[in-house]
């Protein structure tokens, strides 16, 4: 089944963008995944095919528009009833490995890219819509955080990766950051590669790769740290015991 995916943009000439190369692009080119762009000016009532207009209550900037919004998102679940429908907003929910797998495991995804100041939040309350955030930081507009979702949707699908496995033991696959890489040179401008992984021995390996992939959590991404400190216990801020001790 080939994963569609439709982006309602004012910007359509972006897509597929950097996904027409490489895994993504030859998947495009198999069929694997459809990239359909929609013009969300297409859905505008006037002459001058108009937007946006200036925020209630005043303030810098314009506004995308929730009627003409509306009108693109119902068009796109219509074309594709079964897709769930994001918004590419920095007010929502954190896009995570997980979510990334539900989508995939569905027929495919219609995503709304925002612009200007952001959106009507009428649009929320009337259409499915879901808000989607890449990262606690502000885009020029939705476009690029779309491309990030269908990049990690896209790499998952089945034949996209060389080896099925190969995705496995990345980072955040696990709840964990991966273990560091090295290759040949054995040795370069002083440093070599660890002792461990010249071994031979899989098991030492195997669990080096593990402390190592735990150390790198807890020192770069104490965040991580404490759900994955959820399953093994004790997160390393004392944060799960303080919360275990006023329940007691």
């Amino acid at each position: 089944m080939t994963f569609a995916a439709q982006v309602l943009t004012l910007y359509p000439e972006m897509f597929p963008g950097p996904l027409g190369v490489s895994l993504a692009g030859r998947a495009l080119a198999e069929g694997k995944w459809s990239c359909n762009p929609i013009q969300i000016r297409d859905f505008a009532t006037d002459k001058h095919k108009s937007v946006d207009d200036t925020p209630a209550g005043g303030g810098a900037g314009m506004v995308m528009r929730a009627d003409i919004l509306a009108a693109a998102v119902d068009h796109a679940m219509a074309a594709q009833p079964g897709a769930p429908v994001f918004a590419m907003t920095p007010r929502g929910r954190p896009l995570t490995q997980a979510l990334v797998r539900d989508i995939v495991a569905g027929p495919g995804v219609t995503i709304l890219c925002g612009r200007f100041e952001g959106m009507d939040e009428r649009l929320f309350d009337a259409r499915p819509v879901v808000s989607v955030s890449i990262g606690d930081y502000i885009l020029s507009g939705g476009e690029t955080a779309a491309i990030v979702l269908l990049d990690a949707c896209i790499r998952l699908l089945p034949g996209v990766m060389g080896a099925p496995s190969s995705g496995d033991v990345e980072s955040f696959e696990s709840g964990l950051l991966e273990y560091p890489h090295y290759t040949r040179p054995n040795l370069w401008e002083g440093r070599t590669i660890p002792e461990v992984l010249r071994s031979g021995d899989h098991a030492k390996i195997a669990a080096w790769r593990q402390r190592q992939a735990e150390d790198d959590t807890r020192l770069r991404r104490p965040d991580l740290w404490e759900r994955h400190g959820d399953v093994r216990g004790q997160s390393p801020s004392g944060a799960q015991r303080q919360k275990k001790e006023k329940r007691e």
